[in-house]
């Protein structure tokens, strides 16, 4: 299957880099380029796209708003988000995730990292990065921890949880993937990801990336600044 890819960014050049390096994938292909949030969400309707690479920044409709607007249209469920950001100064990384984004990539990362990142966001197997993703995240709601911050509401949906998928919740908040947890729960992949499914769909969750914000908002997993 063809990994139908949407471009949203306002510097043309690169999104041509970005266009070159796609489609230059036998497994991909670019559907169509946005300068800005309004004509990303149109085109992701339009074009049937898989997954989009979403510019934080950009003028009007900007990549946050733009996810949000994706996360809520039952139309586009399946569409993944990817943020590119220069997440080291980025303080929206957390708020992207929360609106709905699968996962978030530097824009100087190595033109292989970007292409694995968008067949992992169309697999929605795993997070982005996980170790990077695991410890931003942590950085910036740590930064945030205030009660108006947590959602009392999920910390009470986690009684929804299993014992297992409380357990695999919080290895999955570890940033590890489903063969790392299934070996240090000692447990086969399936079993890992029958979990991991089972526990996204008490959670509301789309995916892994939101798993992991709602494991920390509501406080099954503590955030810790290194």
């Amino acid at each position: 299957m063809t990994i139908r890819v949407l471009l949203a960014d306002d510097q043309a050049l690169l999104r041509s880099a970005f266009r070159v390096l796609v489609d230059s994938e036998p497994d991909m292909e670019v559907v169509g380029e946005a300068s800005d949030g309004a004509e990303a969400v149109r085109l992701a309707r339009e074009r049937g796209a898989d997954v989009v690479l979403m510019d934080i920044r950009m003028p009007g409709t900007d990549g946050l708003a733009a996810t949000r607007m994706i996360s809520a249209d039952p139309a586009l469920a399946h569409v993944r988000v990817v943020i590119l950001t220069t997440f080291e100064v980025d303080d929206y990384v957390v708020q992207s995730l929360r609106a709905g984004a699968s996962g978030f990539l530097g824009k100087g990362s190595e033109p292989d990292e970007l292409l694995a990142a968008i067949r992992i966001a169309a697999g929605g197997e795993a997070l982005l990065s996980p170790a990077a993703t695991k410890g931003l995240i942590a950085r910036f709601l740590a930064q945030g921890d205030s009660d108006d911050d947590r959602d009392p509401a999920r910390a009470e949906r986690l009684d929804a949880l299993t014992g297992r998928e409380r357990e695999v919740l919080v290895q999955v908040a570890g940033g590890h993937s489903n063969d790392e947890i299934a070996e240090r729960l000692e447990v086969s992949p399936l079993t890992v990801k029958t979990h991991v499914n089972r526990a996204m769909s008490k959670l509301g969750a789309r995916d892994r990336a939101q798993l992991v914000v709602i494991a920390y908002e509501s406080g099954l997993v503590r955030p810790r600044v290194e």
